[in-house]
């Protein structure tokens, strides 16, 4: 036991002063994939369209303000337009161009009426009524999709924590190797702080270790010879051995992060039921736009 505690602090040691094991977690970052692609790289085009929704959004509702001030307080004149133009090309040209894709793969929710107010908006010279149409559709896209990414962030923090190698001890000695090359009754070495690799059971050493970030509960698991390690879990101060009990793919970690990465990947079912409902809705709302118009004699009838 206390030859085993010396001699893992001692490779722990001259491993970090050699750099060939972090302090803190061995290997690099194991990033998962979901639905083909890695969270992270998902989480950037979420990300890229945040920001562009949010620059939209930000554009028109400065564009109003313009608007009103020049309209308002300046008595500019025609010249108060010249801000909605602006919003109206530079924001409403790429929402249509997505709703136009949208309906060329026979997708109508919803947002495809807002992209008829926003036509009808500028054919009838309302470029007021397109611009807020604009700052709509924009800023509650924005909104969902910060939404979507904050949800995410957990899933990222939880791959991120996961190390790439593992201390396996074969004959009293300790080799790195791939995480994922571990298979059940393996032997491995948890040093202080470093992150389990598997689900395992300990044979030898005393520690305490964080399974917070799994379990939710704010205290210290103390680890003792028969304990069952978690994967995930973050070790204490002192030293483990582990024997694995299962694969890494089968690791209760693992079955997190799939549970999460499923969650994401899969719309809720309200979310769908909105959507087909869009289906039939958007139809409708058109066909009585188009009758108010022929009825009323007004093309603002269709707008309103």
């Amino acid at each position: 036991m206390s030859r085993f505690r010396t001699d893992s602090a001692g490779l722990a040691r001259r491993s970090r002063v050699n750099g060939t094991v972090p302090e803190k977690l061995a290997g690099p970052i194991v990033v998962q994939s979901v639905g083909g692609r890695s969270i992270l790289q998902r989480s950037a085009d979420v990300l890229r369209g945040e920001h562009l929704d949010a620059l939209i959004a930000l554009l028109a509702a400065a564009a109003i303000v313009a608007h009103l001030v020049l309209r308002y307080v300046f008595r500019a004149g025609a010249v108060d337009l010249l801000p909605l133009y602006i919003a109206v090309i530079v924001g409403g040209v790429p929402i249509l161009v997505k709703l136009l894709r949208q309906a060329l793969t026979r997708h109508f929710g919803s947002d495809m009426l807002a992209g008829f107010s926003i036509v009808t908006g500028v054919l009838l010279h309302e470029y007021l009524v397109a611009c807020i149409v604009v700052l709509m559709l924009s800023g509650g896209s924005a909104l969902e999709q910060s939404a979507t990414r904050r949800a995410s962030s957990a899933l990222r923090a939880l791959a991120k924590r996961m190390p790439a190698t593992a201390h396996l001890v074969t004959n009293g000695r300790l080799a790195t190797v791939n995480a994922r090359s571990i298979v059940p009754g393996n032997v491995l070495a948890v040093f202080p702080h470093e992150v389990s690799p598997v689900d395992g059971e300990v044979v030898e050493g005393y520690s305490e270790m964080d399974e917070s970030y799994l379990t939710g509960e704010p205290f210290r698991i103390r680890k003792a010879p028969g304990s069952h390690v978690l994967s995930g879990a973050v070790n204490g101060n002192a030293a483990l051995k582990i024997r694995a009990t299962k694969l890494p793919v089968d690791s209760r970690y693992s079955h997190i992060l799939k549970v999460v990465g499923e969650a994401e990947r899969h719309r809720p079912e309200m979310s769908r039921i909105a959507d087909r409902l869009g289906a039939w809705y958007t139809p409708a709302a058109l066909l009585i736009a188009i009758v108010g118009w022929v009825a009323g004699g007004s093309a603002e009838r269709f707008l309103g």
